[in-house]
Order: C-alpha cells, then structure tokens, then sequence
C-alpha cells in the first residue's frame, strides 16, 4: 500500500493494513468455493459443448437460436434446475421478478412473502404502492406477508400454517435495504421443506439477487421450485451487458416464458442479437468475480469494525450474499462515504453523487456507482436511501485490488471530513 497512487492518510492506510491482516482465513475460505463454482461452471460447459457458434446472434424471431438454447442448458445444470429461461430481454432483476410473478399467479392466488416487507421497487409491482397501474393486486392477486423475528431469521413455528391455500412462498435471499441477515442456502432449504410439507402445491420462489455463486448450492438444489435474478449482478460476471434470468422447475419456467414473450411461443422465440457471447463469457468468469467481490465486502466490513461502526455482516461471519452493509449513523458521513467511494471508480471517477428522487424508490436515494454498465451492482458501487439508520449497503469489486482501493477511498473521503472515526457516534 506504500505504493498507492492517490492521497490517503497514514490513519487510514493503517486502518487498511490491519482490517486487511485480519481477513487472510475468510480469504481462503472465498477462494476454496470460487474454485468450486468455476470447475462446477466449466464442466457444464463442455458437457454442453459450447463452442464459437453459440455466440453469433440472431435477427427478427430467432427460431433455433442455438446459442440462446444452450445458454439454458448451461444455466440450469449449474443451477441444478430442470431449465432455465437467459434472456437479455430482461430490463433488470425486478424485471425478472416480475416476469415470474405474472406468469404463475392466477386472480385469487396468494402470494406470501416469508422474508417480511419486499424490496423497495417489488412494492408496486404487488400493489402496496400506486393506482391502477397494473400490479398483481389489479388483476386480483391477493397479497400477505410472515414478517420475519426480531434476529432477522424466518419465523419458522408460523411457517406451516402460513403457506395455507397460497399459490406462491416468495423469499428474497438478500437483506435488500436492510440491516437483516441474508439468507443462506441451508435456510432456504428448511424453509422450503415446511412449506412443501404444509402445502404441496405451493411455490417456492427466491429472488436470487447477489446470491448466486457465494456458496457452494443455488437455491434450486435445496428445494426451492423457482430462482430469479439479474445478470448485471453476479452471474453476468461484469461482462453481459444486460439481461436476467429465471430457473427452476420446467413447467414452471414454461409459465414464465409465456408472460415474457407470448403463450404458445414462450422460449421458442426471441433473437439474441449480439448477447449472447457477452452471456456465455459473464457466466464463465462469474465464480471468481464473486469472489472478487466477497473479499471486497471482508476487507470493508474488517476497516470499518476497527473504525467503530456497526457492519452487518462482521468481516469472519459466514457470506450468503455479496451485500455489505455499514451503518454510518447520520447523513453526512454516508454522503461522505458513498463520495469517496466513487473517486476509486474506473469509470466516471470525476462525478460527485448526490441524494436524487430514483424510480421505484420511496426515498431519496445516494449511489456511488462508476461502472462500465449503468447499474451493474457486481461492479463496486454503494449506494442508500437517505432515511434511518443511515447504512451504506455496498456490493460488487471486478477484482479485488480495485475494491480494496474504493473502500480505501471511501474512509479517506470521511477522513478528510474529520468525520471517520466513530468514537462520538452510538451506533
């Protein structure tokens, strides 16, 4: 670090240097499961036989797009999933989301979250925010939720009688802009068993978001009847440019296939244009990606303990997903960190983020995002409603030695403040 070629204090290269010293064992651990997952991923590769003409796009319908077929293939097998539905048509993982909601809920199902209150842009499409705006509570879908106990976990003793006449047993696998525990893959397995067991014909359904390839098993091997999630997040790897996902069950994914295109042609249409090798590589690189990430996260959470403030998770507790949160306690610090994080940027280092009125948010939202695809959240970037507990949740680093340098940057900005050390903050 004596290298570094920005301005940073001794306080806080010592601060780096001593959070870095303590994160050699989860390091390790990171590594042993990256290793697991690529091996995992290059293996369904060759077993479906990717070669170079998977990667030449498709114009107008796209029947026979060999590429888009194989992705599939490929995709359901690392997730253990009777198929899977990869498709750049995604807009994002709300998108995807939305797309499997619509297409397995019928008028008078029930949808029930077990995982409490929905992440912030779900809330219209079930319908708890907005009029007449087309949500599944306009076409007659009823909602209710199990909130989750004061630790954070599922309320488990409730889950039986919970699942009751209900269509849909929906999990979201991240803490979303919460200070909660994320879920890990044996949790979603216990769930999954109660609700199969109290109502056979309930769907589990796990947004996936930030979670794939932290352990070693996908939801989908653990019971979970459909995963979702955003290919600009971890399983695109920083390199597909778009796009998202939805694996599971076959008839299930059929379904799902059907409200993105039309019924009757469901994944027998769509061109991929030139996506696909985009897909293929992210997918590819993924499993070290993540990695990349997680040691990221370790080294965030370990820097900013020894500044005193409260992270969720600790820098040695278990990773269930790449999310890292750290409770700032006031709006300038948290200006002041998502600020700093975006000058470590290799994309607009330049731009100061501020507070602004993002789309499908109830609050103002700060994002310190400099990335080579708008919103990739794989990418470092850090962002938070400005609202209480003023937490920062971060997420994504390409390689490490970039996210080291962005959380880094992100102490040296608060440290220029005089606002880094918490010593007057309560937590």
């Amino acid at each position: 670090m004596n290298t570094i070629p920005f301005s940073v204090s001794p306080r806080v290269l010592d601060l780096a240097r001593q959070a870095e010293a303590r994160c050699a064992g989860q390091f390790a651990q990171i590594d042993q499961t990256a290793e697991a997952n690529a091996w995992k991923v290059l293996s369904a590769f060759i077993q479906h036989g990717v070669s170079e003409s998977h990667f030449y796009g498709s114009t107008g319908y796209g029947y026979g797009d060999r590429g888009r077929e194989t992705l599939d293939q490929v995709f359901a097998q690392i997730t253990g999933s009777q198929d899977a539905l990869v498709r750049h048509n995604f807009v994002s993982g709300t998108h995807a989301l939305t797309t499997a909601l619509f297409g397995v809920l019928r008028p008078g199902d029930v949808l029930l979250s077990l995982t409490g209150s929905p992440y912030d842009t779900l809330e219209e499409v079930i319908g708890l925010r907005g009029e007449g705006n087309g949500s599944l509570k306009d076409f007659g879908v009823l909602y209710r939720q199990l909130d989750l106990l004061a630790d954070g976990t599922p309320d488990y003793d409730a889950i039986p009688q919970a699942v009751e006449g209900v269509k849909v047993a929906y999990l979201q696998r991240s803490r979303g802009y919460s200070l909660r525990p994320s879920l890990s893959v044996e949790t979603i397995e216990k769930v999954a068993r109660l609700v199969h067991e109290a109502n056979p014909q309930a769907i589990v359904m796990v947004d996936n978001c930030y979670g794939e390839f932290v352990e070693l098993r996908e939801p989908t091997q653990a019971g979970a009847d459909l995963i979702i999630g955003s290919l600009i997040k971890n399983p695109g790897g920083g390199i597909a440019r778009t796009g998202g996902y939805i694996a599971g069950r076959q008839d299930l994914v059929e379904l799902c296939s059907y409200r993105l295109t039309s019924p009757g042609m469901g994944k027998e249409v769509g061109c991929t244009l030139g996506e696909s090798r985009d897909m293929f590589l992210g997918l590819f690189l993924a499993p070290t990606v993540v990695g990349a990430a997680l040691k990221t996260a370790v080294f965030a959470a370990s820097l900013f303990e020894q500044a005193g403030y409260p992270v969720y998770p600790r820098f040695d507790e278990p990773r269930t997903d790449i999310i890292q949160a750290v409770r700032l306690g006031e709006e300038k610090r948290l200006i002041a960190f998502c600020q700093g994080m975006q000058k470590g940027a290799p994309v607009d280092a330049f731009v100061t983020p501020e507070p602004w009125d993002m789309p499908g948010y109830n609050s103002q939202v700060i994002m310190a995002a400099g990335a080579f695809t708008m919103g990739a959240s794989i990418e470092l970037s850090a962002d938070a409603p400005i609202r209480e507990p003023y937490a920062a949740w971060m997420q994504g680093g390409l390689t490490y030695p970039a996210g080291k340098l962005g959380v880094i940057l992100a102490a040296q900005s608060m440290e220029e403040q005089g606002i880094l050390m918490a010593s007057s903050y309560n937590g």
